[in-house]
């Protein structure tokens, strides 16, 4: 896909079918899961999962010339609605106010079996 308005940045990895951010003007977006720092799949607790996908998040926009403190709206889609709360929790140790729209989506199943999170970003540059 060619557009020459549109920035693409790949995914880390090379194998991957999706770009890690693709950027508009000044306006970032980005879709993340639980991936560990080496590029590992982080399949364990809630707790274990938002916290990589939210480090995977930051890392991301980083790269792309953001942070997560420049993020407008964010997606969260979650195995067990029962979840949130500890996904919340997690959430509030990268976010601070004024918070990011956001919305918690509740689906049958992820990518993976055992992914039980997986988010998508929209943030400013800069």
């Amino acid at each position: 896909m060619a557009n020459a308005d549109i920035t693409y940045i790949p995914d880390p990895d090379p194998e991957s079918i999706s770009s890690d951010v693709t950027g508009f003007g000044n306006l970032l977006v980005s879709t993340q899961i639980p991936t560990r720092a080496d590029g590992s799949l982080e399949l364990g607790g809630i707790v274990e999962q938002s916290e990589c996908t939210l480090q995977a998040l930051k890392v991301a926009l980083e790269r792309a010339g953001s942070s997560i403190d420049r993020v407008l709206h964010l997606t969260i889609y979650l195995t067990d609605m029962a979840d949130r709360p500890a996904f919340n929790e997690v959430y509030q140790r990268f976010f601070s106010k004024p918070w990011p729209v956001r919305a918690a989506v509740g689906v049958a199943s992820l990518a993976v079996q055992g992914m039980r999170v997986e988010v998508t970003a929209m943030a400013a540059k800069g």
